[in-house]
């Protein structure tokens, strides 16, 4: 597939980004391992090293703090070595904490660490009752929600999390396996609404057309006509699981298109290595929950 990479003369001429605080829950990988296949990466044959993943995790733990973005741990518990993608452990936005409930049994044990660190943290905790696994299948953009299912989470909690949060929810299906996750296809890269060279700045986002079905592309394309189409090889790197404060965007240093398409459109990529923790299916984003709002 053609990249969308912006002319010189684009780049050029792109907006000054503004990067915006966040605060995000992290998890150290003490106990990472795949012992199970939940999804196409695991492979329990292929080994696994710890000691790099905790290596790679704490660099993109330090890169957050170099940045001036707060870091809140939860503790890891031996038996749920899944419990670093904490983009899955929930979805908060204004202090409202939505907590995730699990597909699989084998991560089914996540959810009550979580809920219960949401509670602790004073958030306003809401438990589920519809399947969801969080920040996966969540994104916020601007002040629309958009919602994944087609392979984790249901139709059903995107109609719930619409009454949690009072807010539109746009519903897109995932058709490749390779991307079971809204986050693995999508990035979020203005997550608020602001002012750029004295003209609106849009929330807008990046992601990978052949991961959607027919429907859900042209959903797309009709929100997010400026929006960055990556290739599938960057796709396949994980290069859309990537974290954004608006100005700088963390990315997998294997996605070097769509580093390109970021620079030409004036965000400045941030390259960190989470190949470990590629081997469980996860990437940056999986490894950040953006805590919203209230909370102690």
């Amino acid at each position: 597939m053609t990249q969308n990479t912006a002319p010189a003369a684009e780049a050029a001429n792109a907006p000054t980004r503004t990067a915006h605080h966040r605060r995000y829950l992290m998890c150290r990988p003490e106990h990472f391992t795949v012992s199970y296949t939940i999804n196409p990466w695991m492979e329990p044959a292929n080994p696994t090293d710890t000691a790099v993943a905790m290596r790679q995790w704490q660099d993109l733990h330090d890169t957050y703090r170099s940045l001036g973005h707060e870091i809140e741990l939860i503790d890891p518990i031996e038996g749920l070595p899944d419990m670093v993608y904490t983009a899955n452990g929930g979805f908060l936005i204004d202090g409202i904490a939505y907590g995730p409930k699990f597909r699989f049994a084998e991560r089914a044990g996540e959810a009550a660490p979580f809920i219960d660190w949401f509670r602790a943290a004073g958030f306003d905790t809401r438990e589920p009752v519809e399947v969801n696994e969080g920040e996966g299948d969540f994104l916020l953009v601007g002040e629309v929600i958009l919602a994944g299912t087609g392979f984790r989470s249901t139709g059903d909690s995107h109609r719930e999390i619409g009454e949690v949060f009072g807010r539109e929810v746009v519903s897109l299906t995932l058709s490749d396996p390779r991307f079971y996750h809204l986050d693995t296809a999508l990035a979020v890269l203005d997550p608020v609404e602001g002012i750029a060279n004295g003209g609106p700045e849009r929330a807008n986002i990046a992601y990978l057309p052949s991961a959607f079905d027919e429907r859900s592309q042209a959903v797309l394309a009709e929100r997010y006509p400026d929006a960055i189409h990556v290739s599938d090889e960057d796709g396949a790197v994980f290069g859309l699981n990537s974290a954004s404060d608006g100005r700088n965007v963390i990315i997998s240093p294997r996605a070097k298109g769509f580093e390109k398409q970021l620079r030409d459109r004036g965000y400045n990529p941030i390259l960190v290595d989470l190949s470990e923790l590629l081997l469980g299916g996860g990437g940056i984003k999986c490894c950040t929950l953006e805590l919203r709002g209230a909370g102690s």
